[in-house]
């Protein structure tokens, strides 16, 4: 199956690149628009999906003030979501997907990036500053792959709460209970580990894969801000008082 998700991204990379007349940049983003394109359809439920977390917000401060016991705030959240529709680990399905594809592309680039010529057509690798053969030189891709996924990252953060499992609870509730465990601590981890990842793996990547990733994460942020505005962002701006706190 994995072949069959590599050949697609060759042919059309191929593709942009015969449309462009060579020029490799200009391919990249290409291929990276039509990729998020493809993907919305799985995309949007999800952002669907953590902008109602988002404004169940105060819902899930109630329920804190009302229930003093971690068990019972647990259980009454679990209820809350499924009273409204809401799976919390929806938001995973595309991140895995995302991670799938970049896997695919890295190996279709190195195709392309280690020739000069394909299909009779000169290799055109410069694009702006960068040889997308290469690192970047000046780090200034890397730092903004890191930035653009912690505010995507920010951005995804929705209203879950971490709790220690009930031990009490049915095989039902404790599957439930630990789905929204996995969630939170899923995002947690995503919010800090992958910019800083993002930036480490970025300073060493051939750029032509560090463009695909900055054109990716641009366009998630402004799909997510469209769909969802500002989510978990918000909160940070109004943090370090970029703006101001409106209910």
């Amino acid at each position: 199956m994995f072949n069959i998700v590599t050949d697609t991204i060759y042919q059309a990379l191929l593709f942009f690149f015969k449309l462009f007349g060579g020029d490799l940049g200009l391919s990249i983003i290409s291929l990276t628009l039509l990729t998020k394109l493809v993907l919305i359809p799985l995309t949007i439920p999800s952002i669907k999906s953590a902008k109602k977390m988002q404004e169940l917000k105060p819902a899930l401060d109630q329920l804190k003030h009302k229930h003093q016991d971690k068990a019972k705030l647990q259980q009454a959240q679990l209820e809350l979501y499924k009273q409204h529709g809401i799976n919390p680990a929806s938001g995973c399905l595309p991140q895995i997907l995302q991670i799938i594809i970049l896997i695919g592309l890295y190996q279709v680039l190195m195709k392309f990036l280690g020739q000069t010529i394909i299909s009779g057509i000169q290799v055109k690798n410069q694009f702006l500053y960068l040889d997308l053969t290469k690192p970047d030189q000046f780090y200034i891709l890397p730092i903004l792959a890191g930035v653009t996924q912690f505010v995507f990252s920010l951005m995804m953060q929705t209203g879950l709460e971490h709790h220690v499992n009930n031990p009490k609870a049915t095989q039902e509730k404790k599957k439930e209970e630990d789905s929204l465990e996995m969630a939170q601590t899923m995002q947690q981890q995503m919010l800090y580990t992958m910019p800083i990842m993002t930036t480490v793996i970025s300073l060493s990547f051939q750029s032509g894969l560090v463009l695909y990733w900055v054109i990716s994460t641009v366009f998630s942020i402004i799909q997510q801000y469209i769909f969802s505005g500002l989510g978990g962002l918000k909160p940070f701006l109004v943090k370090i008082k970029i703006i101001k706190n409106i209910n």
